[in-house]
């Protein structure tokens, strides 16, 4: 009985130093890369602080840019605490206020983070959905860094992030959650499309959707997944008028009340009418994908 005891023992002291192993080599891994530093280039992107330049920013961030998603209605930031397993992600005060970041980033430095995802420190940001503010173009860049650089000072201190087991784990998982980490730096500026009533036009401005929806926007089945966008999913049955409605009022034609912590069609809802349109004609060029749901049983 006691060489039973004996190898059980063993056995879970085994477990227990594998699983020490493994815990060191995650965070080894992840500490590596969480403290890359990138060398970008400051960008030649003229800036204006007219009225009219900043009304475009905001009207960019608060809709296709989604900042206030993370960062809170006043940009102020706010702290993401999942306990200890997951960890604690303090996303940054972007206003000049007190804890935060506005008095001391310059126009090169606002670029770097919105398009390339890269703090002032050279590290990359966590998070930040940079690979997609890549292909804004340079004038709505210009537009969204000239409402950052004027806000309004908001006093919020935030805590240090702090990151879990979990959390390193999703790091060496998803490699989008370090932007700088999975864009190339150094490629040519996507083409930016002319602004009109087109799917390409529709497109540019959806790009945002591919977080939650998928790159080919047909949605998972895993949970928090997006929704079917395609022709194959239950847009497919919806006309443009409907789809409009539904992100201006977060009411689907079905009747059934879009969720606005799952889908922010409070802030896709302000798009104007004609862009609204273009992101209906997008979503009706894609190749369509069948949602099993839909097609089973005839």
């Amino acid at each position: 009985m006691r060489s039973v005891f004996k190898w059980i023992g063993i056995l879970i002291g085994g477990v227990a130093g594998l699983i020490v192993v493994v815990l060191a080599a995650v965070y080894f891994v992840t500490e590596s890369r969480l403290n890359k530093t990138y060398e970008v280039p400051a960008e030649a992107i003229p800036v204006s602080s007219d009225p009219a330049t900043i009304t475009r920013g905001l009207y960019l961030a608060n809709t296709i840019g989604f900042c206030v998603e993370c960062h809170g209605e006043n940009l102020a930031g706010q702290v993401f605490d999942d306990g200890p397993l997951i960890g604690r992600l303090a996303v940054s005060n972007l206003t000049p206020g007190k804890g935060g970041i506005g008095d001391d980033y310059t126009t090169d430095d606002w670029v770097r983070a919105v398009r390339h995802g890269v703090g002032r420190d050279g590290k990359s940001l966590i998070s930040m959905p940079s690979h997609l503010y890549y292909h804004f173009s340079d004038a709505d860049l210009a537009a969204i860094v000239a409402y950052l650089e004027n806000l309004p000072a908001v006093d919020n201190e935030l805590p240090e992030t702090e990151f879990g087991p979990m959390a390193r784990t999703f790091i060496l998982m998803d490699s989008s959650l370090l932007p700088a980490a999975v864009i190339d730096h150094d490629a040519p500026r996507p083409p930016a499309p002319e602004p009109g009533v087109t799917a390409e036009y529709g497109g540019y401005l959806a790009i945002s959707c591919t977080l939650c929806h998928g790159e080919n926007l047909a949605g998972g089945s895993e949970p928090g997944a997006g929704l079917n966008l395609t022709p194959g999913g239950n847009l497919g049955k919806w006309t443009e008028e409907e789809f409009i409605h539904a992100m201006r009022t977060g009411t689907t034609p079905e009747g059934n009340k879009i969720d606005p912590e799952l889908m922010p069609f409070d802030l896709l809802g302000q798009l104007n009418e004609n862009e609204l349109k273009a992101i209906w004609l997008y979503l009706r060029s894609l190749p369509a994908v069948e949602t099993p749901e839909l097609t089973a049983g005839g």
